[in-house]
């Protein structure tokens, strides 16, 4: 079995949980200005998937990476994904406390920003509640 289809099953398995475990009956109501702005996040993260499939399917994401990382751009650009990772958990421990964090910690190191962004869809308005002055 390829690595790629281990690791879709392994998101698939992902997802069901998060949206079995954390969804709730708001999750995909979209009225009125926030709910657009829901609906755009909703519609980034079922895009980002989408391509990072059409990319699996098109290159081996490890051989990807190991290039990508003998360049120093490449390195900068790998950084500058998880400390963006690191800071949407931080907001998650904010959010939800540090056990909800520690729940999201794996999926969000393997995954980066297709599971930042499934939380984010997920508790849209609560976190938009927490954020707001």
């Amino acid at each position: 079995m390829s690595k790629s289809l281990v690791s879709w099953g392994l998101f698939a398995v992902f997802v069901a949980l998060a949206l079995g475990l954390q969804g709730h009956a708001q999750m995909f109501v979209f009225a009125g200005a926030v709910g657009v702005a829901k609906a755009l996040v909703w519609a980034a993260w079922l895009a980002f998937v989408g391509y990072s499939i059409h990319c699996s399917r098109r290159e081996n994401l490890f051989k990807s990476v190991r290039g990508i990382a003998r360049l120093y751009w490449g390195r900068q650009i790998i950084i500058d994904l998880y400390l963006g990772v690191a800071l949407v958990l931080a907001l998650i421990a904010l959010h939800q406390g540090a056990l909800v964090m520690l729940a999201w910690l794996l999926p969000a190191l393997l995954f980066a920003n297709q599971a930042t962004l499934l939380y984010i869809a997920i508790h849209f308005e609560s976190l938009l509640a927490l954020l707001a002055p």
